[in-house]
């Protein structure tokens, strides 16, 4: 340990609670635990230069479930089940509007589209023949019906028509959330340490040994919020699952607004500053996509590419400006791991993709446990 008394006593002597992940659920934890306990140290450590998983590389969706989702749900949870999961994400999302404010983080309520190539026609026609019966599943949530149907409006090629609409999904700035954030906990006396791996931690006299790639520490509790990366501090349950996204140079008299899903949401675009932002095929090669490490592949980049030339942008050019990958947390279950692990250590991880639906709505629970 290269530090200085000064160093020691100033950020990690006397800590009350020290949150492992500066993501979404991380920050949302800070917070909530400093609005119970105004007086506490609260310390952050992250691994990256910025938050690094997924909360500042995710598409932006502000959604809750596409219908082919809901009702592959219902295949393996019961209709209670299937309700809850779609109110958390309900009321995670509007915890972080109101949390932040839609100006904030960029909110934009264009709704959402779902799209079924070629190959799902049985799908497709199912999913309409259902859409009936999960509007009046969801009624009791949003108190209006929430999926219908519209014409091919964009031209997209090489799908299934109509589209299938959601009227009440929206998107959002990732990049100003995720600042917004980081403002109001700095603001809130929250301390922050960046580019701080934790390794491994053990309890001892009731508090938390933890040692990182830089030093070593003791606090009271230990809240783990790695979400992608908690298999690596032990938690089993969690499968890292690397989402791959592009996104093009701005396009002249792009007319495309809204979240879209294809291809049973493996693969999801929307319009962000006049570009396309296009991410997913990590069913191509599942396996390889069960990873930490943040880099892109000539396969699924490829996919990426042809699916904007043959299907979304089928006469328009563009060019690719940037790409990039980040870490989800998969499991077995849709519903997130949120428990004490020990006396002194809890975690909220595994949020299956919905991270901005129900992130915030993980940390104020996970906040709740203590």
């Amino acid at each position: 340990m290269n530090l200085s008394y000064w160093e020691y006593q100033t950020w990690l002597s006397n800590i009350d609670y020290t949150i492992v992940g500066s993501g979404i659920v991380g920050l949302n934890t800070a917070l909530h635990l400093k609005y119970r306990f105004p007086k506490a140290r609260i310390l952050i450590l992250e691994r990256g230069f910025l938050p690094n998983g997924a909360s500042t590389k995710n598409a932006g969706f502000a959604c809750f479930g596409s219908l082919s989702e809901i009702l592959d749900d219902l295949n393996s949870h019961s209709e209670t089940e299937v309700v809850d999961l779609v109110q958390k994400r309900v009321d995670g999302l509007q915890l972080l509007r109101n949390n932040l404010g839609d100006k904030a983080i960029g909110y934009q309520a264009w709704g959402g589209y779902e799209l079924f190539v070629p190959r799902d026609l049985e799908l497709f026609e199912h999913c309409v023949s259902k859409m009936k019966d999960v509007n009046k599943l969801l009624e009791p949530v949003f108190n209006k019906r929430v999926f219908s149907t519209k014409p091919n409006s964009f031209g997209f090629r090489n799908i299934q028509e109509p589209l299938i609409f959601s009227q009440f999904e929206g998107q959002i700035n990732t990049g100003k959330m995720m600042e917004a954030l980081l403002q109001k906990v700095q603001s809130a006396g929250i301390r922050i340490l960046n580019n701080i791996t934790v390794e491994e931690f053990s309890e001892k006299n009731n508090s938390v040994e933890v040692k990182t790639d830089q030093f070593q520490f003791s606090t009271n509790k230990l809240m783990i919020t790695t979400n992608g990366f908690a298999s690596t501090l032990g938690i089993s349950e969690v499968k890292p699952a690397r989402a791959q996204v592009l996104i093009t140079k701005p396009i002249k008299n792009l007319h495309l607004k809204g979240t879209f899903h294809l291809d049973k949401g493996y693969y999801y675009f929307r319009n962000i500053d006049y570009r396309i932002l296009l991410g997913g095929g990590r069913n191509l090669d599942l396996k390889t996509e069960e990873t930490t490490i943040m880099e892109q592949t000539e396969l699924i980049q490829n996919k990426l590419e042809e699916l904007l030339k043959s299907t979304i942008l089928p006469n328009t050019e563009f060019e690719i400006d940037q790409r990039w990958s980040g870490i989800m947390g998969v499991g077995n279950q849709k519903k997130p791991i949120l428990k004490q692990i020990s006396e002194n250590v809890y975690c909220g991880v595994r949020l299956g993709g919905m991270g901005v639906a129900i992130g915030s709505l993980v940390g104020r629970e996970l906040a709740e446990l203590v």
